[in-house]
């Protein structure tokens, strides 16, 4: 009789190696930069105040952590990759603003406690392979009656199609849940359960707005950590072969007409009430 053979389990550490390794290719501040407006509108969700105590995770190149200090709050800003952290610090230092750069992983937080008042992420916790272990982390540094913002892309939504289409191409390790997961209501409600007071969500559109379908592209897949490394590693027909699958999503869903790009991006914004 032959033995059933079970799966075994995805090597998380070796996928966020790979992970950091994407992210720090290319130069994500290029396009973190044009995402501003979603930090600043999830700043106001979280109804920040003077000197609160906030900490931006996964902050790349600094938009809700510059928003939260542009609020008057004693903002961290933490991240795995040093050179997106020296990038939002160049931004604090351009703007006045004091802030605290961290090097730290959203698996494994190393702050205290209940240390903050609120804790954000703009597109960037999403991302890693542990969720509930991220979620607990969030949960644990975040005060009990504080606020816990996110803004998540959806799957339905451009960039949650865009993953799709470069899944076809770089599929992802077995058993990893997709970081589009995050866009969804109720695995929200799984990942936080009783630590979580009440989950408030809203739908938002950010606008991506380029010249055109190849200036889009040519853009991401210079700058784009995902993109860079899913180019630099396909063969030349297989890269020709995704380019014209994504030229196709980029022009099926731009709302701008022929002569220039605008297309709606649909994420969550989610704030957490911290039990």
């Amino acid at each position: 009789m032959n033995a059933t053979m079970e799966p075994s389990a995805p090597d998380l550490a070796a996928l966020k190696g790979r992970q950091q390794t994407a992210w720090t290719s290319g130069d994500y501040a290029v396009i973190g930069t044009t995402l501003q407006i979603v930090g600043e509108q999830l700043a106001e969700a979280c109804d920040l105040r003077c000197d609160e105590r906030v900490l931006d995770v996964a902050a790349g190149n600094g938009n809700a952590t510059l928003a939260a200090a542009r609020r008057g709050c004693k903002v961290t800003s933490s991240d795995y990759v040093a050179g997106l952290l020296e990038r939002g610090a160049e931004r604090a230092r351009a703007e006045g603003l004091e802030v605290e750069f961290r090097i730290a992983d959203a698996e494994a937080l190393p702050f205290d406690d209940a240390r903050f008042d609120a804790v954000l992420s703009t597109f960037g916790v999403m991302f890693a392979p542990d969720q509930a272990k991220v979620a607990s982390e969030l949960a644990r540094v975040c005060r009990p009656g504080g606020r816990i913002g996110l803004a998540n892309w959806t799957p339905e939504g451009f960039i949650g199609q865009l993953f799709k289409t470069l899944g076809r191409y770089m599929p992802p390790p077995a058993g990893v849940q997709p970081p589009s997961l995050w866009g969804v209501e109720s695995h929200l409600h799984g990942l936080f359960g009783e630590r979580a007071s009440g989950i408030a969500v809203t739908r938002r559109m950010f606008n991506f707005r380029y010249r055109s379908a190849a200036h889009f592209i040519d853009v991401f897949r210079n700058w784009y950590g995902p993109l860079h490394k899913a180019f630099a590693a396909l063969p030349p027909e297989g890269a020709a072969a995704f380019e014209r699958d994504l030229t196709e999503l980029l022009n099926r869903m731009n709302r701008a007409g022929p002569d220039s790009l605008i297309v709606p991006g649909e994420y969550l914004e989610v704030v957490v009430m911290r039990r």
